[in-house]
């Protein structure tokens, strides 16, 4: 997995390839906790990403209850294929707002 980052407006955009599993999910959460003491408002671009697992759920669920208790958000993009048949039916899709590219962050 490659991590970019990247702002948009006042998000900071995390973009994802390949895949999101128990090998690379600490990096996301490094990255991604890291990002949330200095910008609560964090975008996840998943237009690239193949393949997710329930360790990398984990992370998504923990970034989004730390930046909530921050006063800030994390939000999904460009979610679709395998990648969303696993947040939808994990159920995990009701914790976050998902759009369908970084360009229609509000």
């Amino acid at each position: 997995m490659e991590i970019k980052e990247m702002s948009h407006d006042d998000w900071k955009v995390l973009a994802l390839t390949d895949r999101l599993d128990t090998q690379t999910a600490p990096e996301l959460e490094t990255k991604g906790l890291s990002l949330l003491e200095g910008n609560p408002k964090i975008a996840l671009d998943f237009a690239e990403l193949q393949y997710i697992s329930s360790a990398g759920l984990r992370v998504l669920l923990l970034l989004a209850k730390k930046a909530k208790a921050a006063g800030g958000s994390v939000v999904l993009t460009g979610v679709d294929g395998m990648v969303k048949e696993v947040i939808e039916e994990s159920g995990i899709d009701a914790f976050f707002t998902i759009y369908d590219t970084v360009e229609s962050l509000p």
